[in-house]
């Protein structure tokens, strides 16, 4: 499925989470599936626990993470340490 496709599946609705971006308009944050494959959790063990999804909803989650991180600049900052 093309990334388009998959993007379609995350939505902001002010009415959930504060806008937070969520998947197919159900109550589960983008974050929170992140969080879930951060953590180490399958994703066949993420969609065991939230039947409703399906792994196009996973795919999407990181689709849209990886657009977010790509527009990303980090600068790093050198911190001296007391002498």
């Amino acid at each position: 499925m093309e990334e388009n496709k998959l993007l379609k599946r995350i939505v902001i609705n002010p009415q959930i989470f504060n806008g937070k971006p969520i998947i197919r308009g159900r109550r589960i944050a983008v974050e929170h599936i992140l969080g879930m494959l951060a953590a180490g959790d399958t994703a066949e063990t993420i969609l065991s626990g939230y039947p409703f999804l399906e792994p196009e909803d996973i795919r999407a989650c990181l689709v849209y993470a990886s657009l977010l991180v790509a527009h990303e600049r980090v600068e790093l900052l050198e911190v001296g340490t007391a002498a």
